[in-house]
């Protein structure tokens, strides 16, 4: 069964709280993510069935108020290598090319990420979550440097008109000291 993903980003910590609450009770999904992100933004990322995602998303969005919404989306069919890349727990044993995509939301970074890798044959290595980053987002992706060039391009063009990409890299052969000190 395909699971689908909803997220909230919310400007701040109380009513990021309120927001989870009401998510949870408005239908049958399971949390995934609440919690406070720099600078003082709040994340709530539920799972389930499409409908009980989109209604959890729209109770959200509703006790929330849209002044206080940064972000959000309803992802239908996620890539199954993004829990790990949300997580930390993808293997890195060769980084072949490196692509970064660099955006000011959690939720356009994400966006980002299961585009990405819908995209092309990379492997989707971390996905980091504005913390310690001015409330930015990392998606970091690695494969042929063609597959990664293709990833990099679509995932970025995903989020380009939103106004929350800020940036996009590839180096087609890392130095490997570099690998060890991002992973």
């Amino acid at each position: 069964m395909k699971r689908a993903i909803g997220l909230l980003e919310i400007k701040n910590i109380t009513k990021g709280i309120l927001v989870a609450d009401a998510m949870l009770k408005a239908a049958n999904v399971e949390l995934f993510l609440s919690q406070p992100l720099c600078p003082g933004k709040y994340v709530v990322m539920v799972g389930g069935d499409v409908g009980a995602v989109q209604s959890a998303v729209r109770s959200g969005k509703s006790v929330g108020g849209s002044e206080n919404i940064v972000d959000e989306f309803v992802l239908p069919n996620i890539h199954p290598d993004i829990f790990q890349a949300l997580s930390g727990c993808t293997e890195v044993k060769q980084i072949k090319s490196l692509g970064i995509i660099e955006s000011y939301s959690v939720a356009s970074a994400i966006v980002a990420a299961d585009t990405a890798a819908k995209a092309a044959a990379v492997q989707i290595l971390e996905v980091r979550l504005a913390r310690g980053m001015g409330g930015k987002a990392l998606v970091s992706l690695t494969g042929e440097v063609g597959a990664v060039t293709a990833a990099v391009r679509a995932g970025s063009n995903a989020i380009e008109d939103s106004g929350f990409l800020v940036d996009q890299l590839v180096i087609a052969a890392p130095h490997h000291s570099l690998h060890q000190a991002l992973f």
